[in-house]
């Protein structure tokens, strides 16, 4: 097994590197690839390439030669893609649709593992039920749309041969998150208070918002069950990652401050609103769970935890 990541610089990375060496055995080779080339703790060294380069894609996929390309490459952030929509579409659809045609070009073997996002289900989700993958795609923002539109493409061409499994993580976290996403976000407010670096106020934006959260190890190991089991899976399946539990972001920040070693108070901050947010948003892994055999082997509020000790650590070291 040769497995070619996109974006392995970003978050979920070092993840998708530990679980396939965990769940795929070790005797399998691992290219890490980032537009921001150079070494990596994890990886040792990544390789530079700009997914949006259709021509360092192709020499990329033409010269590897990977049995799986797990692509990764994102803008990871929200508030990044709705900052540069026409930056978004680039990557995330243009980029995208670069990697398949250089799979069906140079590798027409190789099965593409593309990540997308369980917020392409968007407004469906107001129905209130957790969603499968059957759910219609209703995305509300720039991410998302352009996280369905490139999902969808990637679905038109499996109908040409290419070996597609189309992944829809929900909400994950784990220590490596930056504060653009909201655990991280009240985590390192709580280790700055603490550090006394702060005032004792954290600033929060909808904290009635519920969400489908999981420990970015148990999704990282959802995507190398797929590389494992592709043989056995049908190109063009779609897998949801989500742990089908409904996570309110306020009792999300109370366990973080229950941890705190001193008292904290939160104050709105208008800020932090934003006018698309789904009052909740909960998954179905039913499909996960019985083809992959993958279930969440982290409680969520171990991976509070471990966010909170590796924002404190990082407090400490600036």
């Amino acid at each position: 097994m040769r497995v070619l990541i996109t974006g392995a610089r970003g978050f979920v990375g070092p993840y998708v590197h530990d679980a396939l060496r965990r769940i795929c055995g070790r005797d399998m080779t691992v290219v890490a690839t980032s537009k921001d080339g150079g070494p990596h703790p994890v990886f040792g060294q990544i390789g530079a390439l700009d997914v949006t380069d259709r021509a360092a894609v192709r020499e990329a996929v033409a010269r590897h030669k990977p049995t799986h390309l797990v692509h990764l490459a994102a803008v990871a952030a929200l508030g990044a893609a709705q900052a540069d929509p026409e930056n978004t579409w680039r990557i995330h659809v243009q980029g995208a649709l670069n990697v398949a045609h250089a799979i069906l070009d140079e590798a027409p073997e190789c099965w593409l593992i593309y990540v997308g996002s369980g917020l392409v289900y968007g407004e469906t989700a107001k129905a209130g039920r957790p969603v499968d993958e059957n759910a219609l795609l209703a995305p509300m923002d720039d991410y998302a749309v352009t996280k369905a539109a490139a999902d969808l493409a990637l679905g038109a061409l499996s109908r040409h041969g290419l070996k597609c499994i189309r992944m829809r993580p929900f909400n994950h976290t784990g220590p490596g998150q930056t504060e653009a996403f909201a655990v991280p976000a009240f985590a390192m407010q709580i280790a700055r208070i603490e550090a006394g670096l702060a005032p004792p106020v954290i600033r929060v934006g909808n904290l009635d918002a519920e969400r489908d959260f999981l420990d970015a190890r148990d999704v990282a190991s959802a995507y190398a069950r797929v590389a494992l089991n592709s043989d056995g899976l049908q190109p063009n399946t779609i897998f949801n990652v989500a742990s089908g539990i409904s996570w309110r972001m306020g009792d999300i920040l109370d366990q973080l401050l229950a941890r705190s070693s001193v008292k904290i108070v939160t104050e709105q901050d208008p800020l932090r609103l934003r006018p698309s947010d789904l009052p909740s948003i909960v998954g179905d892994a039913t499909r996960a769970r019985t083809r992959l055999g993958w279930v969440p082997e982290h409680p969520f509020e171990e991976a509070l935890a471990a966010v909170l000790k590796d924002c404190r650590a990082r407090v400490a070291q600036a």
